[in-house]
């Protein structure tokens, strides 16, 4: 089965995310660094590698990879939110990263459905 427009385009926005958040995280309080910033790091990098896998596999296989990264994508929710109630995020950048991950928890939907 070849690669649809919408899954391309949601692995393309995974990585944009990847690649806008973890240098924003560096500027967080070092003293939360290890865990709420690892977590967060590593929630976005696992949903990423569960999409990859989630790519490879049919039926039922995937759709409960597909379901592992929906977890994935509402512990990033979470963590952002935090983020920005800390004030370690300010309003546009948590508006810009809300806006891509609304995105990104679309095409996932999208994704989801047709598994």
């Amino acid at each position: 089965m070849a690669e649809t427009t919408e899954n391309l385009v949601l692995l393309t926005r995974t990585y944009d995310l990847l690649d806008w958040l973890l240098p924003k995280t560096e500027t967080f309080p070092k003293a939360y660094r290890y865990n709420v910033t690892r977590h967060l790091g590593d929630a976005v990098l696992n949903f990423q590698e569960k999409l990859f896998l989630a790519r490879k596999q049919r039926g039922a296989q995937r759709r409960q990879l597909l379901l592992e990264c929906d977890a994935h994508l509402d512990t990033v929710r979470l963590y952002l939110r935090l983020a920005h109630r800390w004030q370690w995020l300010n309003n546009g950048q948590y508006e810009h990263v809300s806006r891509l991950v609304a995105e990104i928890g679309r095409l996932l939907g999208g994704w989801l459905k047709i598994a």
